[in-house]
């Protein structure tokens, strides 16, 4: 496949970006009525050209009025080189700083000057122009870059600009395709015979005919119905392209400039995003925490409140990590690049780069450590990068689905990773298969949190056996997913810390220890039940006889299997119930079925007693009850 380039133009207005772009390709950019009757550029405008080698071009033409810098911005996103346009006879204008300071902001780093118009002027004028650009980009990814002298009128200069571009091309690294499919949308229509269509540059990923996609941040799932790239049909297309979509299954009232076309169920739209952001030199005055501000990414702009983690003002040509809070949900990934304007009056005063793309509030206090993370998944080696997106997760923990979003990295190397991760214990799974993630700082707060729940419980009830596993989960709130407090008893009992018994979960080695008192009544409690046989009494009339000590003792002799729990406030002696079940199977061996006659006469009790330890039996599946007779459960 031959390679494809985004070339995007950006300068100030009525410097012939688009005179430009006609001249090369023979395409008119200016669509609309508006600014054809105008003549200035509004929306965004889109041509294409094939170089010498093959490569082939797509070009985005951008606005220069500095109101339609929006617009410029939505068309800068996914560019790959840049050719900044500037008038022979004007030199340096307003917009032309403000699209170099986007282009440096978006992240864009090769680029060329052209200087237009150069019919217009003098060659001593022109060396001046020349010079003062050169003054302008220093210090910016332009210094250094070719700069190429054009007029479209004449068409001089035209062959050395394809010639400049055609060998800047070959010293741009190919665009990393990654894995998840992206379109950033900037127009949206419909056409009769393909419904509704939409088109954008393709940032990352492969989508071809057939496949199933989503519209964010709605969540629309729809089916491309077929592809166009620069007019032409193609059954499958890729990053750094113009791409046409026709999507079954989705209305044009449902899509706007903004929205995202993804790989199926691949995003996650998100009000709060952690950036690392930049605020320019150029800016009038410190940004200040919670300040208004319209944030663009891709072809969106949504207003939103900037809030500085570690301050509370940011000066002009500082750095910081800061958080983004939406007031509409935009869909990123770690790593894309955004562009922040003030309020009002509107300029561009910032950018920077999206480090956690679905990130939740964050407090100052505790600020050092939470930069420091986001330092790490900012700048750090893969590894650490998922590492600290683990750690991010806290108690929670985190799935593999999430994690690759936050990632932004393929399948193939997020396995890697988290199998090296877990082999050295950083990390626990939990979950195997669908991939359930804690880090292990959190799995050892939890540790310690559960040991000490259950050394408290011994220590307020030292007659019991332990803590019943269902009232340890409740007193656990910061496990929310029932499989990682699973994952944790198990874990513990295989560390040798914990032992569970009878849905009791006790520290290994403890056992119940009775004060010289508690054991003279468990004694004389045990006694009273073993003299009665099947005729027991219930226990309120022992807990009269005993107010302060009967419960502690009586759940020590639950836990020591003395006596059995028949129902509430009603238990008998082991050997009672041992007897019971063994005179029960004799007889229905015997007979093949018992009335609750024959039990009351088999055991010589009264049909109090009868009937809840019939029932009793038959929930312990010794008996089965048809109709008003017992049998002998197989």
């Amino acid at each position: 496949m031959r390679r494809r380039i985004i070339l995007g133009t950006a300068g100030h207005i009525d410097h012939g970006k688009t005179s430009l772009v006609k001249a090369l390709t023979g395409i008119d950019t200016d669509r609309l009525k508006e600014e054809k009757e105008r003549g200035i550029t509004i929306e965004l405008g889109f041509a294409h050209l094939t170089l010498p080698d093959g490569t082939l071009v797509g070009i985005v033409d951008v606005p220069g009025h500095e109101r339609f810098v929006k617009n410029m911005v939505a068309g800068a996103s996914g560019i790959d080189v840049v050719a900044l346009v500037v008038a022979a006879d004007e030199g340096v204008m307003p917009q032309t700083e403000e699209h170099l300071e986007i282009c440096e902001l978006l992240g864009i780093r090769h680029g060329l000057v052209v200087i237009t118009k150069i019919d217009m002027v003098d060659e001593e004028w022109l060396e001046l122009v020349e010079e003062d650009i050169k003054e302008h980009v220093k210090g910016t990814f332009l210094e250094g870059a070719p700069i190429v002298k054009v007029s479209s009128v004449t068409g001089k200069g035209l062959k050395e600009f394809l010639d400049t571009l055609n060998n800047l091309i070959q010293k741009i690294p190919e665009r990393q395709s990654g894995q998840i499919f992206r379109l950033p949308i900037d127009r949206v229509f419909t056409i009769k015979g393909f419904g509704t269509v939409v088109t954008g540059t393709s940032i990352s990923g492969k989508v071809k005919v057939g496949d199933e996609v989503t519209v964010y941040p709605k969540g629309i799932n729809c089916k491309v119905r077929s592809i166009q790239v620069h007019g032409r049909s193609v059954e499958e297309t890729g990053p750094s392209t113009r791409t046409a979509l026709s999507l079954q299954g989705v209305n044009k009232e449902d899509i706007e400039r903004g929205y995202v076309v993804a790989s199926k169920d691949s995003l996650f739209p998100s009000y709060i995003l952690d950036v690392f952001l930049t605020y320019l030199s150029s800016a009038k005055k410190p940004l200040r925490n919670r300040e208004k501000v319209r944030f663009h990414v891709g072809t969106s702009e949504v207003l939103a409140n900037v809030v500085l983690l570690d301050r509370e003002e940011l000066m002009p040509s500082e750095q910081c990590y800061a958080q983004i809070r939406l007031e509409e949900p935009v869909t990123v990934l770690r790593g894309d690049r955004f562009v922040i304007r003030s309020y009002s009056p509107v300029r561009t005063i910032g950018g920077g780069e999206i480090v956690h793309p679905l990130a939740k509030k964050k407090k100052k206090k505790g600020s050092e450590k939470i930069i420091n993370i986001l330092n790490t998944i900012h700048k750090g080696a893969d590894k650490d990068v998922v590492e600290s997106i683990i750690l991010m997760g806290g108690y929670e923990g985190i799935n593999k689905k999430m994690l690759l979003f936050l990632s932004n990295l393929s399948e193939d190397k997020l396995n890697r990773i988290l199998e090296e991760l877990a082999s050295c214990g950083k990390i626990h799974i939990y979950e195997k298969e669908q991939g359930l993630f804690i880090h292990s700082e959190f799995y050892n707060k939890l540790k310690e949190l559960i040991v000490s729940i259950i050394e408290e419980y011994h220590k307020k009830y030292p007659l019991r056996a332990g803590i019943p596993k269902e009232e340890l989960r409740s007193r656990i709130r910061a496990i929310k997913d029932v499989r990682l407090f699973n994952y944790m008893i198990e874990s513990l009992i295989k560390e040798g810390l914990i032992v569970s018994e009878l849905d009791n979960i006790r520290i290994k080695g403890y056992s119940p220890t009775l004060t010289r008192e508690q054991e003279k009544v468990k004694s004389e409690i045990e006694k009273i039940y073993k003299e009665s046989k099947f005729q027991p009494p219930y226990f309120k009339e022992i807990r009269e006889k005993w107010p302060d000590l009967a419960d502690e003792v009586l759940e020590y002799l639950l836990s020591q299997g003395i006596l059995v729990k028949i129902k509430e406030d009603l238990y008998l002696h082991k050997e009672s119930l041992e007897k019971m079940i063994a005179d029960v199977r004799a007889f229905l061996k015997k007979h093949g079925q018992m009335s609750v006659g024959d039990f009351k006469a088999l055991t010589n009790t009264t049909r109090k007693y009868s009937i809840p330890f019939l029932e009793y039996l038959d929930k312990s599946q010794i008996t089965v009850r048809v109709g008003d007779i017992r049998k002998l459960r197989k």
